[in-house]
């Protein structure tokens, strides 16, 4: 009886071959590199001068049909998880975080008042707060300091972030709905709330541009509305 020798396969990875030695530095250095790299980083790193940007795209063809996938974002370069195993690296996690009653009042209050300081934010609520609230609020990225006030102390303002409105569906400001518009939506007594609280900071003043927009937009028919009337008459 004869018995055939069978190999074994190992499992090991084999990588890109026949490299030059720059073409493995440029690979190592770009594989070991913490974020994206730009190739004047890279030709900064090398032993010698060459053409950094063709080595870049032989590498880039070598691991095309791997798991592993040398991608270019932006001008800069990176080692990537192949897009067709994504679904099988992804790990999805979800955290429910409830904003307190004080988180609420404090955003609505940066939201429709900004830029406004800490101090002002007491005032306006009636009541301190403690120092996680606002810390809260820039964890969510929903509010960043926004420079600090011209006043004895120099107190930090804060605002809203862009972020804030993408959450929130919103393209600016002033599209945040208005006191008038709050109360026929039943979400507030309008009869009991100062409409000046929202006519302040860039809330306010954005909904006054808009205004002046919507005025100056419809000045050529006005204009030309007089001009037709005054050539018939």
């Amino acid at each position: 009886m004869i018995k055939k020798k069978i190999k074994k396969k190992d499992n090991i990875i084999k990588f890109p071959t026949k490299l030059s030695s720059l073409e493995k530095e440029i690979e190592g250095i770009v594989f070991a590199a913490a974020e994206p790299l730009d190739i004047e980083t890279i030709e900064s790193k090398i032993s010698k001068k060459t053409d950094v940007h063709k080595i870049l795209l032989k590498l880039q063809l070598e691991y095309s049909e791997r798991g592993i996938n040398l991608v270019c974002i932006s001008k800069k370069w990176s080692f990537r998880t192949s897009p067709n195993l994504s679904k099988i690296m992804t790990q999805e996690k979800t955290f429910e975080k409830k904003l307190s009653r004080a988180a609420i009042e404090t955003l609505a209050i940066i939201v429709y008042h900004q830029p406004v300081t800490r101090a002002e934010i007491e005032e306006i609520r009636g009541v301190a707060f403690g120092t996680n609230t606002l810390e809260i609020l820039m964890e969510l990225n929903w509010v960043k300091p926004g420079g600090r006030k011209d006043v004895p102390g120099k107190p930090i303002q804060y605002i809203t972030t862009d972020d804030f409105l993408s959450h929130f569906n919103l393209q600016k400001l002033s599209d945040l709905p208005t006191v008038d518009e709050l109360g026929a939506a039943g979400l507030i007594d309008s009869t009991n709330i100062d409409n000046a609280i929202f006519g302040t900071g860039k809330f306010y003043k954005e909904k006054q541009d808009d205004k002046k927009e919507d005025i100056y937009s419809n000045i050529d028919e006005m204009l030309s509305s007089t001009l037709d009337s005054e050539e018939k008459n």
